[in-house]
């Protein structure tokens, strides 16, 4: 019990920098830009790095472009962006840390239990960040507001992925 106590109080401080209300509506303004291309975003995820894509027992071994248009890659693209929107919506307001805490210890842990590495976190942000970042207006001020959004998240996850 004391572990989980100890694990939670460096998630909540892995997060104790949020965004300021001006990052947050960068990463918001930018986010609502393409969030509703899901299939895209993990489109572009598992093309630049199949060991991701081999991950997904439903994906494995098959080809991209062709399950690109199954309604099973797009369910699966939707649940992926809509717990980063939910994400994006809870930012910029300290007082919904602890919900933001609570998604991402959940993501952390199932993640943790399916093996999945720090690399693949690495790996997956790359690739979205590459695909945000050629879908919207991407200045100085928007890849820092993302940068800190992502090395809070990544920070926190990773604190459960080694644990």
């Amino acid at each position: 019990m004391k572990f989980f106590a100890v694990l939670a109080l460096c998630i909540v401080g892995a997060i104790a920098h949020p965004l300021t209300s001006d990052e947050a509506a960068l990463v918001k303004s930018s986010w609502a830009q393409v969030k509703h291309n899901e299939v895209d975003i993990l489109y572009t995820v598992f093309k630049a790095y199949p060991d991701i894509q081999a991950r997904f027992p439903q994906f494995a071994g098959k080809d991209l472009d062709t399950i690109k248009t199954s309604g099973q890659f797009a369910t699966h693209a939707t649940r992926i962006v809509s717990f980063l929107s939910e994400l994006i919506a809870l930012s910029g307001s300290e007082s919904n840390l602890s919900a933001i805490y609570g998604l991402i210890s959940k993501m952390g842990t199932d993640h943790k239990n399916r093996g999945i590495t720090q690399t693949q976190f690495n790996k997956f942000r790359t690739a979205l960040v590459s695909y945000i970042s050629s879908n919207v207006a991407w200045g100085d001020n928007v890849a820092a507001a993302w940068t800190h959004a992502l090395d809070n998240v990544y920070t926190a996850v990773f604190q459960i992925v080694t644990a």
